[in-house]
């Protein structure tokens, strides 16, 4: 069951510059507060601190520490929202509305295959300890133009077995994510992919080729989350135009008119 949408100041507990503009951000809920139920593939929009930007930024849950009551954010510094969001010090305030969106199906897969590319990885965290929490060991394939904008690998490594590829080689599998050698296996009961969308084409294209259920969590641009603005419609069968924010981000491959 989704939790109510709530608007709430949040903590930074840390803030970890991760390399190539890359920032892990740790937030934690006011005193006496609970973080609510929120689920692989949902995502915040947080507030750029001192007016910085009108509009807030969609960000993917990347993980929640239930023993720490955190909240993982990994932040891209893109533009000038995002820089003032991973500008923020240990011990400010950031506002969120969170949250958003529907999830991952998990239900049923046995074998899943998880493939992110870019800050498209971060959901992919959470989605692997969600397996790993029920039992059900993951395949992680993660993909970047160079080794350090692969991230978090410690932490993958937690919930899975991990897989890496790189455009120049400089870590894992010189190539795209789709030139890994583990495509040849295929034994997967279903894939779930986030990242820059010339990559989700292409592994959605894979496992059609190969009959396997894919799930892709899209990164449309969302100004307000809530399917207002319209900044984030996707034309998928049967049901025309919808607010990526409200009715995804997450839609079996299957929907989208790729």
């Amino acid at each position: 069951m989704i939790a109510k949408k709530q608007i709430a100041l949040l903590q930074l507990s840390e803030n970890l510059a991760l390399g190539r503009g890359n920032h892990l951000l740790k937030l934690r809920m006011p005193e006496g507060a609970l973080l609510p139920a929120m689920y692989a593939g949902q995502f915040v929009e947080v507030q750029a601190p001192n007016g910085e930007v009108l509009l807030r930024r969609p960000i993917s849950v990347c993980n929640v520490d239930e023993a720490r009551g955190e909240l993982w954010l990994l932040v891209a510094r893109v533009g000038r929202g995002t820089e003032a969001i991973t500008e923020a010090k240990v011990g400010d305030q950031l506002s969120l509305i969170f949250p958003l969106g529907n999830y991952f199906r998990i239900e049923g897969a046995k074998r899943p295959l998880l493939v992110g590319g870019g800050v498209g990885t971060a959901p992919m965290l959470y989605l692997a300890k969600t397996f790993a929490d029920r039992g059900i060991h993951s395949e992680i394939l993660l993909g970047g133009r160079t080794a350090d904008q692969l991230v978090l690998l410690d932490e993958f490594r937690r919930y899975g077995t991990l897989h890496l590829t790189t455009d120049d080689g400089t870590m894992g599998v010189h190539g795209r994510v789709t030139d890994h050698p583990l495509w040849q296996e295929a034994q997967y009961d279903r894939i779930y992919t986030c990242g820059p969308k010339p990559m989700m084409v292409a592994v959605a294209h894979l496992a059609k080729e190969r009959g396997i259920d894919c799930e892709v969590s899209l990164e449309n641009t969302m100004a307000c989350g809530l399917g207002a603005c319209l900044c984030c419609v996707e034309d998928v069968h049967e049901r025309g135009n919808v607010c990526v924010c409200t009715e995804g981000p997450v839609f079996n491959s299957k929907e989208l008119k790729w």
